[in-house]
């Protein structure tokens, strides 16, 4: 008989790592060993994002430093989107406001018929009235009527006028517009718009002038003084004087238009300059949308306050304070004292 073949051992098993074990022991029923945390790093903290205020404008603003003047109170700027009502209401207001303010307001050309002032008027052109009033006696004391001027020397009439600048030019404006009032109109200054714009050196604000204090028919001058100051309040945007005229003469009855003018333009002279206006002393700041972009200090703003020397027949001379009353509101610069 054969030998059985000797069987071979059976490979001693391995023993089960911890992670097999644990795979083991999870599948036969029994807890798995808790795994080791990752280490993972930790993520830093995000920064706290701070939404900012939105700047809204204080309904009143004053001064809170220590020793210093107090600005005066106002109410925040119109806004943008300022409805056609609102406007309208608003610059009817700011014309109420001067009309208390300057009371006398009215041109500051001497004359003593419509002859006078239209010459006056035409003279006033880049020159002050101060200088118009100093140079117009000694002209119309010379020549009285149209028929006079139109007739006199070029040269005589030259050395007259040159105190008020451009004097060549105005010359030639003064003497024309006398020979056409003599050729065409009889020696009369016409009442009518049209036949005055057509006379030699006069052009609508002129006419106006005119037109509303010598013949009492109401129009608007827009000079200089008068374009800045109703831009600057946000009642037009243009810039030509004749879509001007309309714009503002759309926001009042055609019976104001004249003192308007006035109550603009006397304001722009004293308080509401060029280049730095009284803001502290004004008396329509609150209705300004511009306020601030000139002195805020009442004491500050007191000095930059201009006053006409020469005032009217009958009146005292005021100094610069006498703009303002008891009450810090500005009083009529040349008002009677």
């Amino acid at each position: 008989m054969k030998k059985a073949a000797p069987t071979k051992k059976a490979a001693p098993t391995k023993k089960a790592t911890p992670a097999k074990r644990a795979t083991a022991k999870k599948v036969s029923g029994k807890k798995a060993a808790p795994a080791k945390k990752a280490t993972a790093k930790k993520a830093s903290p995000a920064k706290k994002v701070i939404a900012k205020k939105p700047v809204v404008a204080p309904e009143k603003a004053t001064a809170a430093v220590k020793g210093a003047s107090p600005v005066r109170t106002v109410t925040p700027k119109p806004p943008t989107a300022e409805s056609r009502t609102a406007l309208v209401r608003r610059a009817r207001r700011i014309n109420r406001e001067l009309a208390e303010v300057y009371p006398y307001a009215h041109p500051e050309l001497d004359f003593d018929n419509p002859f006078q002032l239209l010459v006056a008027t035409v003279l006033s052109a880049q020159t002050t009235d101060l200088r118009v009033n100093q140079t117009t006696p000694t002209l119309f004391a010379k020549y009285p009527t149209p028929e006079d001027l139109a007739a006199a020397n070029p040269e005589e009439v030259e050395e007259i006028l040159r105190p008020c600048g451009f004097f060549r030019a105005k010359t030639k404006s003064v003497m024309g517009l006398s020979k056409a009032l003599v050729e065409n109109h009889g020696g009369e200054v016409p009442g009518r718009l049209e036949d005055l714009v057509k006379l030699p050196g006069v052009g609508r604000k002129t006419a106006f002038v005119v037109l509303g204090n010598a013949f009492g028919r109401p129009g608007i001058t827009v000079d200089t003084h008068f374009q800045r100051l109703v831009r600057r309040w946000q009642w037009t945007e243009q810039t030509d004087p004749d879509k001007i005229e309309a714009e503002i003469g759309a926001l009042f009855p055609k019976s104001d238009w004249t003192d308007l003018s006035h109550h603009v333009i006397w304001h722009g002279r004293r308080i509401c300059h060029a280049r730095k206006p009284a803001c502290g002393a004004c008396p329509i700041a609150p209705l300004c949308p511009a306020y601030g972009e000139g002195e805020t200090d009442p004491e500050k703003a007191k000095k930059l306050l201009k006053y006409e020397k020469g005032g009217f027949p009958g009146q005292r001379l005021k100094p610069p304070q006498a703009y303002l009353d008891a009450g810090g509101k500005p009083a009529p610069p040349l008002g009677a004292g």
